[in-house]
C-alpha cells in the first residue's frame, strides 16, 4: 500500500476501534522526518535518510525508462518505443509549442527530463517498502524551482542582455511612468520572490497533503479493523464494515493521487515552459 508502514504501528500493537478504549492516533508530519542514516551534526541538515534512498530510485526508474524504450529505436516502433515517442510528442505539442513556438524545440529534451524525473519522485509514495515521495521533502522542490529561475535568468540575459533583462521583468509596457515607482517593486517581488517560491511550494504541498490522506486512509482501516472485539460479535461485524468503507476509500485515493502526481509534474514543466517563453519574448 502507498501509506508509510510507520502509520498503522498503533493498530498492529493492539490499538483498534471496540477495543480496550485506546483512541484513534491521526498520522502527522513526522511522517516526513525519517531517522537519519547518517547524521553530520549540521544545523538544518537532516542528514543521509530514506529520501536519498528513494531520489536515488526515482532516477534509476526514469534512466531505466529511456534506456529500455529507446536502446532498439526502430522506424517502425515498438511498444516501448511508442510509449516514449507518445510522451515526448505530448510535451513537445501541449508544453513547449504552445508556450515557446518551434524555439522551444531545442528546450524539450529538459522539459521531458524534468516530467519524467518529477512523476517518478512523485509516485516512490505508492510503491510497497519505499512510500515516500520524494517531493514531500521541500528541499527537492526547492533545488528544481531554483535551477529553473537561474536558467530562466541566464535564457534572458543572453538573448537581451542584463539591462534588457531586468527591464523586461520590471517594467511591464504601456504603464505610465507615473506610477511605476509603485509598480516595479510588485513586479520585483513577483518575479523574483513569489514566482520561484509558488514554483516550489506547489509542487510540495500538493504531494504532502495528498500522501498525508493516504496515510491517514490506511491508518483509519486498521484501527477500525477487529473482527474479535471484546465487546461481541455485532462490533466485531461493524468493524470490518467500517474498515472495508475505508479500505476503498484508499483505493479510490490512490488513484486519485496517482492522477494528482502526472498533474503536478506536468503543471511544473508547464509553467517552466511559461518562464522560459517569457524570457525568450523579452518585454511583455
Amino acid at each position: 500500500m502507498g501509506a508509510d508502514v510507520n502509520v498503522v504501528a498503533a493498530s498492529e500493537s493492539g490499538c483498534h476501534i471496540f477495543g480496550h478504549g485506546c483512541g484513534f492516533e491521526a498520522p502527522g508530519v513526522g511522517l516526513f522526518s525519517p531517522t537519519p542514516w547518517l547524521d553530520f551534526g549540521l544545523p538544518g541538515a537532516a542528514g543521509v535518510n530514506k529520501y536519498y534512498l528513494v531520489a536515488a530510485v526515482a532516477l534509476i526508474i526514469a534512466a531505466a525508462f529511456w534506456y529500455f524504450t529507446t536502446r532498439r529505436a526502430k522506424v517502425v516502433p515498438g511498444r516501448g518505443q511508442s510509449m516514449a515517442e507518445m510522451l515526448v510528442g505530448f510535451l513537445r505539442d501541449q508544453v513547449t509549442r504552445t508556450t515557446m513556438g518551434k524555439e522551444g524545440d531545442r528546450f524539450l529534451p529538459l522539459i521531458v527530463t524534468l516530467f519524467l524525473f518529477i512523476f517518478c519522485m512523485n509516485i516512490m509514495g505508492l510503491i510497497p517498502g519505499l512510500q515516500l515521495p520524494v517531493t514531500t521533502s521541500l528541499a527537492f522542490p526547492a533545488v528544481l524551482a531554483l535551477f529553473v529561475f537561474l536558467l530562466w535568468n541566464i535564457v534572458g540575459i543572453r538573448r537581451h542582455g542584463f539591462g534588457g533583462h531586468i527591464k523586461a521583468r520590471l517594467v511591464p509596457g504601456g504603464v505610465p511612468a507615473w506610477i511605476l515607482p509603485i509598480v516595479v517593486p510588485i513586479e520585483a517581488l513577483s518575479n523574483f520572490v513569489i514566482r520561484p517560491a509558488t514554483h516550489m511550494i506547489r509542487l510540495f504541498a500538493t504531494m504532502f497533503a495528498g500522501h498525508l490522506l493516504l496515510a491517514l486512509f490506511a491508518a483509519a482501516g486498521f484501527y477500525m479493523f477487529n473482527p474479535l472485539s471484546q465487546m461481541g460479535a455485532l462490533y466485531g461485524a461493524l468493524s470490518v464494515g467500517y474498515s472495508a468503507i475505508a479500505l476503498v476509500g484508499f483505493l479510490v485515493f490512490t488513484a486519485f493521487e496517482l492522477f494528482i502526481m502526472a498533474v503536478q509534474a506536468y503543471v511544473f514543466v508547464l509553467l517552466t515552459s511559461i518562464y522560459l517563453g517569457e524570457a525568450i519574448e523579452g518585454a511583455h
